[in-house]
């Protein structure tokens, strides 16, 4: 059973970024979180939120500094970004878990439906764009939360995340719902393809959104480019498409990989994509209906696609530059979206 929560946060009312970690007392807990506010963010205009959530045993500061740092991306495209921390387990050696193990009647789907109450009520919030994503045990819980708030989730991400067997089974679903999942062949902690019989293998979890989604049942297959030969995987991108709402499912496939949070800059797992540039890329196309403008004719489409500016281009350390060649360099645009180029001599 739940029980209210006590604001302990101001609400926001600047116009500079704000990077600040906010405490509400939540069925008898202090809970914690990280929330970032770009510099773009104004109380009149509805504003989308991202819930990144860390992995087993983890924190969300360093979840943010060393995995998954969204901040140069809601700063381009806009968004509030949202750590949140998860409670000790008592039954896991008092591990940081978003599930907690039994016996418990600990639920944190409760805890995040209460803290997105909450920013709303600070902040200028779109409730019809409200995005999850999480590693590892975080990925699971994203997928808990398509699944048990899909009223208030409008599309999920899980890197190295798996779905517990049964688990879809107690879905309460309401809309379309978008899922892109970020799984490594050879991750040994959740298995592409599990034997033991804990987990949902990546195929079936593709095909149950998608059957529910009612997308084309076979997948657009596309080879991306091998950025960086020397990190000993590669990626393929699988797309259900053409779903209720003009929604899709997407895999990005890590051959090869392990149980990782794919990047530019990680010195240990697949270095040809960003996990976090391609989070925001399929997840911001979608709001609770599906894909956000899904029935307008080609002509607004090429409209769009005719208005879309570059922004800026930055480097790997997220420094401003001009093009250059042979190295990885990433373009930010008006609408949001990050592209990733090489060109080579």
């Amino acid at each position: 059973m739940k029980k209210i929560l006590l604001l302990l946060c101001l609400p926001y009312i600047g116009i500079s970024q704000q990077l600040t970690t906010e405490n509400i007392f939540y069925d008898g807990n202090n809970r914690e979180y990280i929330i970032y506010v770009p510099q773009t963010y104004t109380p009149t205009s509805p504003t989308p939120v991202l819930f990144a959530f860390h992995g087993g045993s983890g924190y969300a500061n360093d979840f943010m500094n060393y995995e998954a740092d969204f901040r140069l991306i809601s700063d381009t495209a806009g968004f509030i970004l949202v750590y949140p921390q998860a409670l000790e387990d008592p039954n896991d050696g008092n591990s940081t878990n978003w599930m907690h193990k039994e016996p418990t009647n600990h639920n944190d789907i409760f805890f995040v439906e209460t803290l997105i109450d909450s920013i709303a009520s600070n902040y200028n919030v779109d409730i019809e764009r409200i995005y999850a994503c999480g590693y590892s045990l975080g990925g699971i819980f994203s997928y808990e939360l398509a699944c048990n708030l899909n009223n208030r989730i409008a599309s999920v991400s899980a890197v190295a995340g798996a779905a517990f067997l049964g688990s879809f089974s107690y879905c309460i679903l309401s809309h379309p719902t978008a899922v892109l999942s970020i799984p490594g062949t050879n991750d040994q902690t959740h298995p592409y393809n599990d034997l033991n019989g804990w987990y949902y293998s990546v195929s079936e979890i593709n095909n149950y959104w998608a059957t529910y989604n009612n997308t084309d049942p076979t997948p657009l297959v596309v080879q991306l480019p091998d950025l960086s030969s020397s990190d000993g995987s590669t990626v393929e991108r699988y797309s259900w498409v053409n779903g209720d709402g003009c929604v899709s499912v997407e895999e990005l496939k890590i051959i090869n990989g392990g149980h990782d949070w794919p990047s530019p800059l990680s010195s240990w797992g697949n270095q040809d994509i960003n996990a976090s540039e391609e989070i925001w890329n399929f997840v911001s196309k979608f709001d609770i209906n599906g894909l956000i403008a899904c029935n307008t004719t080609s002509n607004n489409e090429i409209s769009i696609i005719q208005n879309k500016k570059l922004l800026s281009i930055t480097d790997m350390l997220g420094r401003n530059i001009k093009e250059l060649k042979n190295i990885p360099l990433f373009y930010f645009y008006n609408d949001g979206s990050v592209e990733k180029k090489i060109f080579f001599e």
